[in-house]
């Protein structure tokens, strides 16, 4: 991981906080709803990663804007984890700031390497 680069930086420390998550989440016998959340809050870093390595730009274009989807997919599982009592509103507003930097961040990246 480069240690200069945020998106990086901040896709994988979200990453850490969705596994710990889910680990919490399975301890309540949330299953389902946990593992869609872990798959998405998981790959946004997994997707960064690999458009740091990318081929081309426009591969690399390719990986951000899914690495934007999965966070914009995220939001949507954190919101509903929310809304079902499965986690606080402490423990949302948290996590969603978070995603929030991220998002902005990768927007940003989107739209400024957009062919």
């Amino acid at each position: 991981m480069n240690n200069n680069n945020p998106i990086e930086i901040k896709s994988f420390k979200f990453a850490v906080r969705s596994v710990n998550l889910y680990k919490h989440l399975s301890s309540k016998n949330e299953f389902v709803l946990s593992k869609q959340f872990l798959r998405a809050g998981t790959s946004i870093g997994a997707n960064v990663s690999e458009a740091q390595r990318a081929q081309s730009m426009p591969d690399f274009h390719t990986k951000m804007n899914i690495a934007l989807k999965e966070a914009n997919e995220t939001h949507y599982w954190l919101r509903l984890l929310t809304e079902t009592d499965y986690i606080t509103n402490v423990e949302f507003s948290s996590m969603e700031n978070d995603l929030k930097e991220i998002l902005a961040l990768l927007t940003a990246i989107c739209k400024t390497t957009d062919n």
